[in-house]
Parts: C-alpha cells; structure tokens; sequence
C-alpha cells in the first residue's frame, strides 16, 4: 500500500467515524453497529496492509489531522452511547433478576 492509499483509507475511516457520531446523536443504534462494523473492516485493513514507513511532510500532517478527527468523533461518541448502555445493562440487569425472582417464588405459588 502507497502513501496516497494509507491516507485514502485514513479519509475513508474518518467520514464512517462522522457518519457513527451522527447516527449516535439521533439515537439510530442499528445504523451505528452497522457502520462500526464498516469501521472496524477499513481499520483491519490498515493494520493488515500498512506499511511500516514513517510518513513526511504533507501526507504525515494530513494523517495526524485524520487520526485527531477520527479520535474527536470516537469520543463523542462513547459520550453519547455510555449513557445508553448503562441504561440497557441496569434493564438488563433488572429483567434478569425479576425472572430469577419469578422462578424461585413464582413455582412455589403453583
């Protein structure tokens, strides 16, 4: 992979990144876990393919501002959703414990 590919890819994990923070910000999870997946396929893809040349100059400074955009919308992101999945896992959590509850005294009422 050629410098010019690395940073296509970069771009490419940073727009999916984007489209993750707005997918999160209206709520819509199935289309965040869709688009994570997207994510996660590119980032393999980095990891699997490139080089291990440092960067210089232009391209470097453009691969930082990628990554920092990248990190900027992934923790907006966790803010977004931690909320959300503290909420489900305390549902969870609560449904697991009223079906053990019916369990253990719900049989003993039959």
């Amino acid at each position: 992979m050629n410098s010019q590919e690395v940073i296509s890819l970069y771009e490419t994990v940073a727009t999916i990144t984007g489209q993750m923070l707005i997918a999160a910000r209206n709520g819509d999870w199935d289309e965040l876990a869709a688009l994570e997946s997207r994510c996660a396929s590119h980032v393999e893809t980095l990891r699997s393919g490139e080089p291990p040349i440092a960067l210089i100059g232009e391209v470097r400074e453009r691969k930082v501002k990628i990554i920092k955009k990248i990190l900027a919308d992934d923790r907006e992101i966790r803010n977004l959703t931690e909320p959300w999945m503290g909420q489900l896992s305390r549902l969870i959590n609560s449904t697991g414990t009223e079906r053990k509850l019916s369990q253990a005294y719900g049989a003993s009422q039959g």
